[in-house]
């Protein structure tokens, strides 16, 4: 996607991504997660295909997914939940808005305290 938009391979299941509405990296970068000279480098999986973040998605229309383990939100503090739900569910909300306002790259990443907040706890691209 980052490329022509098209072609980009799930490093997980080795299906296309096929838009960026399913794609983890643009949620990511939107969230402030990836930089933007990064996006052609880094590679690219489904969302559903990173459940670690999709667990934090409450959207309408998006699948609940739970996981197993010490990073499912239960094993978590409920603080850190509720913030990192509305802090994904947004990036998500964000890639439908990109898509549909016809933004361009440099406008996809969230502003306001979301957006700040996740570039501020960025791991960087190797904490991928």
């Amino acid at each position: 996607m980052a490329r022509c938009d098209e072609g980009y391979r799930c490093e997980v299941c080795g299906r296309d991504v096929e838009s960026i509405r399913e794609s983890d990296l643009y949620l990511r970068y939107v969230l402030g997660e990836v930089e933007p000279e990064s996006l052609h480098r880094l590679p690219e999986r489904h969302i559903l295909c990173n459940p670690v973040l999709a667990q934090f998605i409450a959207a309408p229309g998006f699948p609940a997914v739970s996981v197993d383990g010490p990073f499912a939100r239960d094993e978590l503090d409920p603080e850190f939940v509720a913030r990192e739900e509305a802090r994904v569910t947004a990036g998500y909300l964000r890639l439908d808005e990109v898509v549909r306002l016809g933004l361009p790259i440099v406008e996809y990443p969230l502003a306001g305290p979301a957006g700040r907040e996740a570039a501020e706890c960025s791991p960087g691209p190797a904490g991928r």
